[in-house]
């Protein structure tokens, strides 16, 4: 069992890692940029009153965005988790902390993910591996998420990520019956989550099947935990090296699942309004952002993390007045061209509705 100095030097190597070094994806992007909104010149909105509120979880968001798990277990990101989430509150926008992981092997950290006090109304995901969370009972599972008070409970899937980790999970085997037992006995919701690597129409199809709603694609494109457990672990790095740029684009998973009847999160690369408005755009019920979150908080505080999520408001909200909608519901994927490298992959694939 690894002590608790390694654990925390991982979780601070994390967000150290992420804020001041280069971890995205170098080659592969989200494929947005293969995407165009069509333009309605006819406006009959007025900017200001376009309704820009989404129901997520039966709780109702002022903007379709939600900054996704990231970190925890040591003092200086318990703090960031408390100003982010207090800022999320007051924004009307969701918030997720990362891996609760090593609560359950330190239960004194718990305090570091905990941020109801500051943020009573926010919505807010727990977080777990699926490795650990095929190890532990239903029972298990909802005291971590009532720990913290949350919403709903994001079970995240990691293999390529562990396979490059030192000392990482090999053996996923048994997962999808892990699923299925806890989607069947928990009280709370959960929500499936890629971690970097996007999400395939079959597995979509199979997470659907045993009852899975709520999908967080977590695409290519954007931050790589391969390359950051790369960067980490230098032994594996001729294999962190090959599949720094593994996974499926963003834009491309969202197609992937879209005909299904999961409800989706886009996130992965997203960086601008304009690219959350497309994600929107093709089926995604609410968009997630995080490493510019991080790099926005570590450069200027709350009121970094403020100016950059305003900024990504107001493009979506631009974005839908020039596509010709009075609110969000409108931009629906009519309102979306798809061309280059991701039109092939929806053809190749056979995913054309």
């Amino acid at each position: 069992m690894a002590t608790l100095p390694e654990i925390v030097n991982r979780k601070r190597s994390h967000f150290d890692l992420c804020a001041h070094h280069d971890v995205e994806f170098r080659n592969k992007t989200t494929w947005f940029e293969d995407i165009e909104l069509v333009h309605q010149p006819l406006v009959e909105t007025r900017l200001e009153e376009i309704d820009m509120s989404v129901t997520v979880l039966d709780k109702r968001l002022n903007f379709p965005v939600i900054i996704t798990g990231m970190t925890g277990g040591t003092e200086e990101v318990g703090r960031f988790n408390r100003e982010i989430a207090a800022f999320a509150d007051r924004k009307g926008i969701g918030f997720g902390v990362g891996s609760q992981r090593i609560m359950l092997r330190y239960p004194e950290l718990k305090k570091t993910f905990q941020v109801r006090d500051v943020a009573p109304d926010v919505l807010l995901f727990g977080n777990i591996g699926i490795a650990q969370a095929r190890e532990l009972s239903t029972r298990e599972l909802s005291e971590l998420t009532d720990e913290i008070g949350a919403d709903a409970l994001c079970i995240h899937l990691n293999a390529a990520m562990e396979i490059i980790q030192e000392n990482g999970d090999h053996d996923f085997r048994g997962s999808l019956d892990a699923l299925k037992r806890l989607v069947a006995e928990s009280t709370t919701e959960i929500i499936i989550k890629e971690t970097g690597c996007g999400f395939d129409r079959e597995s979509g199809e199979r997470l659907a099947e045993i009852g899975v709603k709520w999908i967080d694609v977590s695409g290519a494109g954007g931050t790589s935990w391969v390359g950051v457990e790369t960067i980490r672990n230098r032994a594996l790095r001729h294999l962190g090296e090959a599949f720094w740029d593994w996974g499926i684009p963003t834009s491309a998973s969202i197609c992937e699942l879209r005909s299904s009847n999961l409800n989706l999160i886009a996130s992965g690369g997203i960086r601008t309004g304009l690219q959350a408005a497309k994600a929107l755009a093709l089926g995604a019920k609410a968009v997630g952002v995080a490493l510019p979150v991080l790099r926005a908080y570590v450069a200027g505080g709350v009121e970094g993390v403020e100016i950059f999520l305003s900024a990504l408001c107001d493009e979506v909200r631009a974005a839908l007045m020039l596509c010709g909608c009075a609110r969000l519901d409108d931009l629906t994927a009519d309102r979306a061209v798809i061309g280059g490298r991701l039109l092939e992959w929806v053809k190749q694939r056979g995913l054309m509705t």
